[in-house]
């Protein structure tokens, strides 16, 4: 009963993360959801609703990054399962997003917005891409075991979790972390940029460039020289250098 109940728990966390990622895209986008990051404008003075935004993504840094490294996965190992350590990350992560959705300040002075069709237009096509390299990024390193449904399935059936070999598939050959890249691209490519949204692009680009020394970090303690190498030769967002060997 606990291996089954253990396993509905990654199941959920999973539906939770599949239930939120499409949100969060709209929710970039101002899209046709009920609250965006361009809602309508917040009643707070302007100092309180920036805090409350940088303090949002904040937290959610700190989460993201902390429940990462190892230590704190030593020890969380003594009231999470090893196995079950990935869904519970995905959880909080996913219930951190659902706040920011629902706490988020708006703050709706324009910025810059483009008026030519053309340009409009041009800038919607990269913020897909930029999705669309978010997505497929996470299928390249193994979609299953990112979020957590190989090591659920391995606790239900008392298996052990195989350890990943380093491996570099597709956009990997070109850049380190195309998944950030995509991340970028999304976040900065809009025809109406409000200073919320500046707000957000520029707190979460400082963080994916602190995020990615700290994973660097790690998996160059994993994987040692194989990964140094790979550091060498391949940059770390822009492909300037070409397909790697």
């Amino acid at each position: 009963m606990k291996r089954v109940v253990g396993f509905l728990y990654g199941v959920f966390s999973y539906l939770l993360f599949l239930a939120v990622m499409p949100y969060a895209v709209a929710w970039v986008g101002d899209l046709a959801v009920p609250w965006t990051i361009d809602s309508p404008e917040t009643e707070l003075p302007f100092g309180q609703a920036l805090a409350v935004n940088v303090a949002l993504l904040g937290i959610f840094a700190v989460q993201h990054s902390g429940m990462a490294r190892q230590r704190f996965k030593e020890w969380w190992a003594q009231f999470v399962p090893e196995r079950l350590e990935r869904s519970t990350y995905v959880l909080v992560s996913s219930l951190l997003f659902v706040a920011l959705f629902l706490l988020w300040q708006p703050l709706n002075t324009t910025v810059w917005e483009v008026s030519g069709p053309t340009v409009s237009v041009a800038l919607w096509v990269l913020f897909g891409v930029g999705w669309l390299i978010v997505i497929s990024s996470t299928f390249l390193i193994d979609h299953s075991h990112l979020v957590g449904l190989n090591q659920a399935a391995a606790y239900w059936n008392d298996d052990q979790v195989e350890s990943k070999e380093f491996q570099t598939p597709g956009l990997y050959k070109y850049v380190r972390h195309p998944l950030m890249l995509g991340f970028l691209i999304a976040f900065w490519a809009t025809p109406h940029m409000t200073l919320g949204h500046l707000v957000f692009s520029i707190l979460v680009t400082g963080y994916i460039f602190i995020g990615i020394s700290f994973e660097e970090r790690a998996l160059l303690d994993h994987f040692g020289e194989t990964y140094e190498k790979y550091r060498k030769t391949t940059p770390m967002l822009i492909p300037w250098k070409g397909k790697t060997r």
